[in-house]
């Protein structure tokens, strides 16, 4: 008699993110009466990070977009301050990855304007950008920040053309790209990187999926499939693999999966349904979760991507009443990690003029840090400088922890060391006198500890809020950590509202000499 072993397999996959579930925040959460723009352009027309958010407004005669402070909740004032400095409609923007208050956009006047976002939010209409890319010929439909090099935007238009920039340098309007890529027939739909930026996929109104090396714009691959007409294309992270959106041959929603180093055969197609708005693809790379958001559409799906058959594993589905037109999504850096969001997108509801924040929570009873769904993730400093990518060179993104401690006790440091250079921004940049003053400030007051005036009651010693910081003993716990960093942000605080108002009078007075002078010029002639 002879017995056979019988495996068992379960049923269902195991996964920690089986149970993710979608969150919508409430009415005080939202941002109420933005007016967003009609454009029918297939872009997100919305870009967040942990200080700001920015979403293209519909306005009469140039373009505009709003950038609000993602605190400032509730209704927004309809004649709030907004960018709009373009002369056409604006169609996409993009904040840096590593400048929470720079910001790109592109629009139908065939320029890309990077803007500096004063510290404070936008409280004038600001009109005049940091730096103005001339290059294109016809407008300017998409663009990218370089994900791990400092000062690198990609840019594309209408005129089939990808160029790619470079910011370091004291032009205010640049004329030239650094590089030109021409191996597209129609327009561009979609563009992104992988994780260190060292391939460039994109998709095209040709039907063709192209993967590029950017540092020399040289063609790797080019897929055409006649059972599958890419929308939106997406590198997923270290995984080799491509994510597409489509239509099929029938016009079903249809997504597709490409073997990066082979793009003869997609590894996997599977339509969807027969909606015809265009599905937005997210991908989250340390939890390898996938989201797919329809334009038009009140779901959201959401799959875990592996590297082993059947590769997607669809996990459920968030429903919603509310019609999204397009979405923004926060960084992994402003998640809330207590609550286990792993997640966060901000949908653009048209028909209500409502900025709706969604979270997608893991359920988890215990309130202490799930280091198992939050590894090490890219930070906001880069890894390279401009010159350095351009040189040839590629490196994967600076990685930081979300524990919250990690975070307090790596800022801290930093600023005993005089809030070194991660703190201290390029020169000629609005913001860069506040801080280097700060610096020279605290570095006064640690030289003068010694020193006293005999003036009304006041020493001359370095005091932070009330302290005396020669007299103060280190920090022993993370809750005194914490609080001393708390109070020196306070004191920093302090010193840029003083600054601003400093910086207000010196324009004044600027203001009033060029009156002066354009007046005597006058009278002259």
């Amino acid at each position: 008699m002879t017995v056979t072993k019988m495996s068992w397999r379960p049923q269902y996959r195991s996964s920690k993110f089986r149970h993710v579930y979608g969150k919508a925040a409430t009415k005080e959460s939202c941002y109420d009466g933005v007016p967003i723009t009609c454009s029918v352009q297939d872009n997100n027309f919305c870009a967040v990070n942990p200080r700001f958010l920015a979403v293209i407004t519909e306005c009469a005669g140039g373009g505009a977009f709003l950038v609000l402070s993602v605190h400032h909740t509730g209704k927004v004032d309809p004649h709030h301050p907004r960018v709009s400095g373009h002369r056409g409609n604006v169609l996409d923007v993009k904040w840096n990855p590593f400048n929470d208050y720079c910001i790109a956009s592109c629009s139908e006047d065939t320029t890309v304007k990077v803007w500096e976002i004063p510290p404070h939010g936008v409280l004038k209409n600001l009109t005049v950008p940091w730096k103005e890319l001339q290059g294109h010929s016809r407008r300017v439909s998409l663009i990218e920040w370089h994900p791990t090099a400092n000062n690198i935007l990609i840019s594309t238009a209408y005129d089939y053309q990808i160029m790619i920039w470079n910011l370091d340098c004291f032009e205010q309007v640049i004329k030239n790209p650094v590089r030109t890529i021409s191996h597209h027939t129609d327009v561009v739909l979609s563009m992104s990187f992988n994780t260190d930026g060292s391939l460039l996929a994109t998709t095209c109104k040709d039907r063709k999926i192209r993967l590029m090396e950017p540092h020399s714009g040289s063609l790797l691959q080019e897929a055409n499939s006649k059972t599958h007409k890419a929308s939106k294309v997406l590198i997923l992270g270290n995984m080799k693999m491509l994510f597409t959106s489509g239509t099929s041959r029938w016009n079903d929603r249809q997504i597709a999966l490409w073997d990066q180093d082979d793009l003869s055969v997609p590894l996997l197609q599977e339509n969807l349904d027969g909606s015809s708005g265009i599905l937005f693809p997210f991908y989250d790379p340390d939890t390898h979760m996938l989201y797919l958001a329809g334009k038009g559409d009140g779901n959201i799906r959401y799959y875990e991507i592996s590297t082993e058959k059947p590769y997607i594993h669809f996990l459920t589905e968030y429903r919603s009443h509310l019609p999204q037109k397009g979405m923004g999504v926060m960084p992994k850096r402003g998640l809330d990690v207590s609550s286990c969001e792993v997640f966060r997108f901000y949908k653009l509801v048209t028909i209500k003029s409502l900025i709706e924040p969604l979270s997608m929570i893991v359920p988890r009873r215990s309130e202490s840090y799930q280091e198992d769904i939050y590894p090490m993730t890219a930070g906001n400093k880069p890894a390279l400088t401009a010159e350095e990518w351009l040189s040839g060179i590629n490196k994967g993104p600076v990685l930081m922890s979300l524990k919250p401690g990690s975070q307090v006790a790596e800022l801290y440091s930093e600023m005993n060391k005089g809030l070194g250079n991660s703190l201290v921004r390029s020169q000629n940049r609005p913001g860069a006198l506040q801080l280097a003053y700060i610096q020279d400030q605290m570095g006064t007051k640690d030289s003068k500890g010694d020193s006293s005036h005999t003036g009304d009651d006041r020493s001359q010693t370095a005091v932070s809020n009330g302290e005396d910081l020669a007299l103060c003993s280190p920090p022993r716990t993370e809750n005194e950590l914490r609080l001393k960093f708390h109070k020196q942000q306070e004191e920093i605080r302090r010193l840029r509202e003083l600054l601003n108002q400093r910086d207000v009078r010196v324009k004044q007075l600027e203001l009033e000499i060029k009156n002066i002078k354009n007046s005597q010029s006058q009278s002259s002639f």
